[in-house]
């Protein structure tokens, strides 16, 4: 496998991840590129021509403004040709919406209310970390996201206070699993009974309507893995604390003759610690977890979660799970390296390519270096 030299999209950069670009490539292999976009509208650039294996120089052009602002933009080719974008409005505590695009993004339309805003009816500084996917015939999009309080806006320390710890906490623990589903034809919204869900869900009513896991304060720093069975039912991969907020677990979420069962997987290192989970062509559930001996603190790069790759299967839809093997770079060169943040390889309408991830690793626990890896089997 050989990649070209890397291109060069800017002259300016900037330290946080978040500016990082996102790709994608139309039906007419037009290559896509969105980046800066951080409470910002971002930069959008489409190659003149087609983007192919013979391509050895890309022309750029830039397109109009998406939005006025995005943070954590995700883009899928979904249904008649389209692409949905999906997006955070501003900061922490703004709202989650989507727009999409039927001319290969000159022009972007959406609903005419957001889908989310956590603190939309007083609760101050509630916010979300959501996660979506969309469905098989991309019709539909499958969103879950984590709640938790913000606290910026006249920060009171006493907010942090977590009644099943019995301590102050901070906002890195994000709690419960709410779910929604969109019907990307006609913006209508539904919770996973099918109910019609009033939009913009504020915190209360996520609470008594779209809810599928009440966590009861324990926490994870990230939302959860989808991943879609073959009648396009939603199930997912979540780490959370245990019975301190130094030991996290690996749990499945799924929903069983109607009520959500969460199985527990094994043991994991850190609250930040994100992995991956797939359904094979024969059923069998594969998890990838990031796991480690004692919790993982100090450390400009550790203090985000990182370990060893474990790749976990269940034969029996995720009642039961065992070990299947450990997919850490073996090399010498990678000894005493921590990875993390594994994912798919996907197509344009969120599918997966199977036998192919991605993560990242570095050995310096103080130094913002890291490398990506490839495994392809």
């Amino acid at each position: 496998r050989v990649f070209s030299e890397p291109v060069r999209l800017s002259e300016t950069s900037e330290s946080d991840h978040h500016y990082s670009p996102i790709i994608w490539a139309d039906e007419n292999d037009h290559l896509h590129v969105l980046y800066g976009c951080h409470r910002t509208p971002g930069t959008y650039l489409v190659s003149k021509r087609p983007v192919g294996e013979q391509a050895h120089a890309i022309t750029w052009k830039k397109m109009p403004l998406i939005a006025p602002k995005l943070s954590y933009p995700t883009v899928y080719r979904i249904h008649g040709d389209k692409e949905v974008i999906y997006y955070r409005t501003d900061g922490h505590t703004s709202s989650w919406t989507y727009k999409i695009s039927a001319d290969n993004g000159k022009t972007w339309s959406g609903p005419e209310r957001d889908v989310t805003d956590l603190d939309f009816k007083g609760r101050l500084d509630w916010s979300s970390y959501q996660v979506k996917i969309p469905s098989r015939d991309g019709k539909r999009l499958h969103v879950v996201f984590t709640d938790y309080d913000d606290n910026k806006n006249s920060p009171a320390p006493q907010r942090f206070y977590n009644p099943r710890y019995d301590r102050l906490v901070n906002n890195e623990w994000k709690y419960n699993l709410s779910y929604l589903s969109i019907d990307l034809r006609n913006h209508a919204v539904y919770n996973a009974d099918g109910a019609s869900v009033t939009t913009p869900v504020d915190l209360d009513y996520a609470k008594a309507h779209c809810r599928i896991w009440d966590t009861e304060w324990r926490g994870a720093g990230i939302p959860p893995v989808v991943c879609l069975d073959g009648k396009d039912e939603p199930s997912f991969l979540h780490v959370l604390s245990g019975k301190n907020i130094r030991s996290h677990d690996y749990y499945y979420v799924h929903r069983k003759k109607g009520r959500w069962k969460q199985t527990l997987i094994r043991s994991s290192n850190h609250q930040w610690n994100s992995g991956h989970l797939s359904r094979d062509a024969k059923g069998i559930l594969h998890a990838y977890l990031i796991v480690g001996e004692g919790y993982l603190a100090g450390g400009y790069m550790d203090k985000h979660g990182g370990g060893r790759i474990e790749e976990w299967v269940s034969a029996d839809k995720g009642s039961s799970w065992k070990k299947l093997r450990d997919v850490t770079p073996r090399q010498k060169l990678y000894q005493g390296w921590r990875f993390n943040n594994v994912q798919p390889v996907v197509r344009p309408d969120g599918s997966i390519v199977e036998g192919m991830l991605l993560f990242y690793g570095w050995k310096d626990k103080d130094r913002p270096e890291a490398s990506a890896f490839l495994l392809h089997e």
